[in-house]
């Protein structure tokens, strides 16, 4: 899984990971970072991909899962949603 950067129109990180031979764009919401000790504050870039790389696991069993259709990801990951590409 790549991490593409943040896109501010969402408040997600864009991710890119390859699902059966085809690369599938995500938005992983950049809230699931989020430490909620600090209600009404973004995380940090840092704090972000730290908690993607973490997650990394979890968060490509959510994408493939979306990317075939085999049903919606367990909580939290099933805020992530799938981009499509123009």
């Amino acid at each position: 899984m790549e991490i593409k950067g943040r896109d501010p129109e969402t408040e997600c990180y864009r991710v890119v990971h390859q699902v059966d031979g085809q690369s599938v764009s995500a938005l992983v919401p950049e809230r699931l970072a989020d430490d909620l000790s600090l209600f009404g504050s973004r995380p940090s870039h840092q704090t972000a991909y730290v908690w993607i790389a973490e997650h990394t696991k979890k968060i490509e069993t959510a994408i493939a899962q979306l990317a075939r259709g085999a049903g919606r990801p367990r909580a939290p990951f099933d805020q992530i949603t799938l981009v499509k590409e123009r």
